[in-house]
Order: C-alpha cells, then sequence, then structure tokens
C-alpha cells in the first residue's frame, strides 16, 4: 500500500506519527509528524504508487544526509522500498523570507546579510556536490533561534524533476532573485504569487536602487552582478555562491537590525506550509561579518560578544534610571487600563459602524454575498473565505484575499477587534486606506498597515502606534487556517468585526 494515502496517527518505520499533511502535489505529499522515539516533530515526504521519481528523490535526500552545515534543513531518514518510500526531514521553525517581506521590503542590510548567510552555506552545500536548483521566497527561513535554514536542498529539484547544466550558476541566480525580493519586495523575472512583479525600464529589469530609495550602491552592483551580469567598475558577474557570500560580505555597511520575530513551524518541499504556534518568539538579528570565508562555519564568539555588550548596557541603563529617580520625583503610576491601552491618549475613541463590507481579492474576493455577516454584530454569523485544499496558501493560487469595510467617510481609526474562528494558523494585516477599490492582488494603492498577526485566533485587536485615518478598512488574509476536522482543507473565518476611532 502507498504510504501516500496514509492517515493522521499512521506511523511509518515503527516511530514516525503521521499528525498533518500540510502539502501535496501529484504523485507526493508532505506532513507534520512526530518521531516517538525522539519526541520531535518532523516533515515525512510519502509517496503514490508508481511516482516516477521516487529513486531521484531517495537519491537526492541521501546526498543531503551528508550535509552537516547548520544553515541546511537536515535529512534524518530514508527508506526506498518502492511502496512504501518515505524520507525524514527537519521540521524547521520559524518565517520564510516570503513572510518576511509580507510588511514591504527588508532593511537593505539586513536583507544582504540574510542573503549572504543563505549563499554561505550553500557554498557549503556545493563543495559536497549538493545543489538545490529550486530557491524561492519559501526556501529560505528565518528560525527562531535567529539565523538562516535553507529547506529543500536537493529534494525540491527531484520532487520536480529540475535540473541544470550548470548547478552553481542556478543557485546564484536564485540567491540574486531572493537578494533583490529582500531588498525591493519584488520578485524579479516571472511571477510569485505574494510579491508583486519587478517594474521595467525599457524592456529590462531596474535595479533595486530604482524600484527602492535607500538601497546602498554596493549591494545595488552586487544585485546587478549577480541578476544582470554586470561588470561596471571592473568586476566580474558573479556565478557561484561562494562569490556572492564574499561581494555581499564586503559590501554590508553596517550591523543588521533584526528581522520580524519568527513564528509558525514549516516542513520541507516546494511551497510546505502548516500553521505555527500561537505566540511568536524573538530571535536575534544576524550578527555583522566582514572579510568572512564563505565556507567557513559559524561559531559562538560573536554570541559571547553581544552578551558582554548587552551586560554593559544594561548596567548604564540601571545607572540612568538610578541618577533620574534620584533627581526627579515619580511620577503616578499608570492604571492597568493605561499601561495596556495602545491608542493615543489624545484620541477620542468611539465604536464606529461600517456602512458595507465586500470581498476583495481575486477574482472580485471570496463569497462576496455574505460580506455583510461580518458587520451585523451577530456572533453567530460569519463571512468565510473559499475552502482552499493543500496549501494554507490559497491552494497555491494567489498569495491574498480579504473583506473591505467601507465606514462611508474618511475616519481616524484607533483599534479594529475581530472575530476569528477558533483554529490557529491564520496570517492577516489590517489596513486603512482611501481607496476601496484596486486590482485585488493587493491592498489599494496608498494603503498603511495598522497592525498585523501571525496566528489570529478568536477575538484580535488590531491596534497601531498611531491614529491611521482613511474611508476604507481591509481585513487582508495572507494564510488561512486548516479547517476543524478537515485535513488539508484550509478556510479563514470573521464573525463580527467593531471599529473604533473618531469621526
Amino acid at each position: 500500500m502507498s504510504t501516500f494515502i496514509s492517515e493522521p496517527g499512521t506511523r511509518l518505520g515503527g516511530r514516525y506519527r503521521l499528525e498533518d499533511r500540510v502539502n501535496a502535489s501529484s504523485g507526493w505529499a508532505a506532513w507534520k509528524a512526530i518521531d516517538e522515539t525522539l519526541a520531535r516533530p518532523v516533515t515525512v515526504l510519502t509517496f503514490a504508487s508508481g511516482f516516477p521519481r521516487i529513486t531521484d528523490v531517495v537519491t537526492a535526500a541521501r546526498a543531503a544526509s551528508r550535509l552537516t552545515d547548520a544553515r541546511l534543513a537536515q535529512v534524518f531518514d530514508v527508506e526506498e522500498d518502492w511502496d512504501h518510500a518515505y524520507v525524514v526531514m527537519e521540521w524547521v521553525a520559524g518565517d520564510s523570507l516570503e513572510d518576511l517581506l509580507a510588511d514591504g521590503p527588508l532593511d537593505p542590510a539586513q536583507g544582504a546579510e540574510i542573503i549572504a548567510q543563505g549563499a554561505e552555506a550553500l557554498a557549503v552545500a556545493h563543495a559536497a556536490g549538493v545543489a538545490h536548483l529550486c530557491l524561492n521566497p519559501d526556501s529560505l527561513r528565518w528560525t527562531a533561534g535567529g539565523g538562516v535554514k535553507i529547506v529543500g536542498i536537493g529534494v525540491d529539484a527531484a520532487l520536480a524533476g529540475v535540473t541544470a547544466d550548470d548547478p552553481a550558476l542556478t543557485d546564484t541566480r536564485g540567491l540574486g532573485k531572493l537578494l533583490y525580493a529582500a531588498l525591493t519586495a519584488h520578485w524579479p523575472g516571472g511571477e510569485w504569487p505574494s510579491l508583486p512583479p519587478a517594474p521595467e525600464m525599457d524592456g529590462h529589469l531596474c535595479s533595486p536602487r530604482q524600484v527602492r530609495a535607500g538601497v546602498p550602491t554596493g549591494i545595488d552592483d552586487v544585485a546587478c552582478r549577480v541578476l544582470f551580469e554586470h561588470t561596471g567598475g571592473g568586476n566580474p558577474p558573479v556565478t557561484t555562491p561562494a562569490m556572492l557570500a564574499t561581494a555581499l560580505n564586503r559590501v554590508i555597511p553596517a550591523p543588521a537590525a533584526p528581522p520580524p520575530a519568527p513564528h509558525g513551524g514549516y516542513g520541507i518541499g516546494p511551497a510546505t506550509l502548516a500553521p505555527g504556534p500561537p505566540y511568536r518568539q524573538r530571535g536575534g538579528g544576524p550578527p555583522r561579518r566582514a572579510g568572512r570565508d564563505p565556507m567557513a562555519g559559524r561559531g559562538p564568539g560573536g554570541s559571547r560578544v553581544l552578551a558582554v555588550l548587552a551586560g554593559v548596557l544594561v548596567l548604564a541603563v540601571i545607572g540612568v534610571a538610578v541618577w533620574l529617580f534620584s533627581h526627579h520625583s515619580p511620577a503616578p503610576a499608570p492604571s492597568a487600563r493605561q499601561t495596556h491601552s495602545a491608542s493615543p491618549s489624545n484620541t477620542p475613541s468611539a465604536v464606529l459602524q461600517p456602512q458595507s463590507a465586500a470581498a476583495y481579492g481575486p477574482n472580485n474576493g471570496d463569497n462576496g454575498s455574505q460580506a455583510g455577516l461580518a458587520i451585523d454584530s451577530s456572533p453567530g454569523t460569519a463571512w468565510t473565505t473559499d475552502s482552499y485544499q493543500g496549501s494554507a496558501r490559497f491552494g497555491n493560487l494567489y498569495g491574498a484575499t480579504g473583506l473591505m469595510l467601507d465606514m462611508g467617510k474618511s475616519v481616524n481609526v484607533s483599534s479594529v477587534t475581530v472575530t476569528f474562528g477558533s483554529m490557529p494558523g491564520t496570517h492577516v494585516r489590517v489596513e486603512v486606506g482611501n481607496t476601496g477599490t484596486g486590482t485585488g492582488t493587493a491592498p489599494p494603492p496608498g494603503f498603511t498597515t495598522l497592525d498585523k498577526s501571525a496566528n489570529a485566533v478568536g477575538q484580535v485587536t488590531f491596534t497601531g502606534h498611531s491614529t491611521a485615518s482613511g474611508r476604507f478598512i481591509l481585513i487582508w488574509f495572507t494564510k488561512l487556517a486548516q479547517q476543524s476536522g478537515q485535513s488539508g482543507q484550509f478556510q479563514a473565518d470573521v464573525f463580527n468585526v467593531v471599529v473604533r476611532g473618531s469621526s
């Protein structure tokens, strides 16, 4: 019997208990599973009977299992029996590059640092004769421990049947696309569901600096050398991951700020997705690494230096606090309500009733006839997205969908409280703006993010650092929760929306 059709609860090899199918394609499925022997989550790939590339996947997995760099997701176990083949891999918890770009491009130094780490890891893999060949924004993760992890090395290409005459050049071009995306939040060449295509000028892709102001010249030059084979200033094109790591390490201008706190758990394989844990854990930012050997592993010395610096800063803060306390009379302590209020204290806040609600997204959005149920003040009725199969990213059909509220006139929005369903894993942003129409593939032009949640469950209040103004409020879903009792089915629910602010 093929393990591809196994149900949750099935045990493979007497130790791997399948829990949730997190992705599936023609002939294979990816599962979140538990290794009961070591009591840890793992990713398990299973295959349909007769899947033609089982041998290729098993061979690629065995080659990847020999890689020891901590920045490469590990392969733990392989069973190669034709009818019962499976591959067991590391379950990687953290944000993908796609997640990090949900609210726009990264700080240029930060983006370059993350790609440099990925290039270093792939340089190690290429030295061992293993390539990725299928890099995309979901292949690079920022982990809860504060570091980069590349998933799908070798295995993704085998699953998809992808080969390359020059693997090093293919992976370097792939890293270049990730660098371009990190700097601009646009995807260069082709399409990626959650990112707009890179703009063109005279039939050629614009450079990162042409798309976004503030990208340092050195980083822009490296990106152009990778993607466009520019050789300005006498520099050669960048054609290997090791060359890219070296080039980026030379031009990263300052210590990079930490990326957004990671969340969620992810398996391996193309576009593999799964709900994450209910709380985000903050990881440390990537360290500045000038003049590093791209083939070298990461040592603990930087962590010790950071710990010492942190201790000095703590002592300095304590000294300043003591001085201030001794020279100034303490102000009255705020109440609990004041302490936890995120609304500006000078902005009156009242409940504002939306005039109407409409579905917004690709193909005119999901279930437009039900949109009004989200604002009828009844907790027993709800607007829902369509139900999508196989992937929490809308069945891999497109990148997002949403619900648009029309307030009737421009208002100052201090908070939006939304009652979602009870299943974890929904990624959602609340946007405010003055245009109620657009292409449906992204928020309309001019919208600003009030707040976001990486795990919207039950009642969630979205409150910005300051009041946002606009006539329209967009509840914008970028990842869906699994439906209760429905393995492989994903949907979002909005039972009620309460807007607070002032006219």
